[in-house]
């Protein structure tokens, strides 16, 4: 192997390990968003990322002037939208509530900020589509949780309620 290549592949070692160092915080809590898991316990959100940062990595030569975050952003959703991470089961996160697409659609469009037309490109879904789970995601969490309709909201005492009653 020449020392060209050699050089050529520690530099880009370095290269992506910067990119790792500033990105992967906010790679990791997209991945915890869309797997609806908590932050304290997301191995799925782990595992994703870990997946998506590989795939940047083998294609990190390829960039040309490509945006390396918004690549592996792409890589977790896809993998999410397309993989075994799809699995509806109760992990407690924020978006446990919400099908694993609408979560898809909710994470790109509301904390990425990823354009409706690339959203609906990258969930195969028409750009309607996509605003209609967008949506329907939002009412769906802006809605009181499973259970909570039965319950009476009570206001909390006043100094007068609480002399009166004592």
């Amino acid at each position: 192997m020449s020392k060209r290549r050699t050089g050529s592949r520690g530099r880009r070692a370095r290269e992506f390990e910067a990119f790792v160092a500033g990105a992967a915080g906010r790679l990791l809590h997209t991945a915890t968003l869309l797997t609806a898991e908590t932050p304290q316990n997301n191995p799925y959100a782990q595992r994703l990322l870990a997946h998506a940062l590989a795939h940047t990595y083998a294609g990190w030569d390829r960039l040309r002037g490509e945006d390396p975050y918004s690549r592996a952003r792409d890589e977790l959703a896809f993998r999410f939208e397309h993989g075994a991470w799809r699995r509806r089961r109760t992990r407690g996160g924020v978006l446990d509530r919400l099908t694993p697409r609408e979560r898809t659609i909710v994470v790109l469009r509301l904390y990425e900020g990823v354009a409706e037309e690339q959203t609906a490109a990258m969930t195969g879904l028409p750009a309607e589509r996509v605003r209609t789970h967008l949506h329907r995601a939002v009412a769906a969490l802006c809605a009181p949780p499973p259970g909570a309709a039965g319950r009476e909201r009570r206001p909390a005492p006043t100094k007068r309620t609480a002399e009166a009653s004592g």
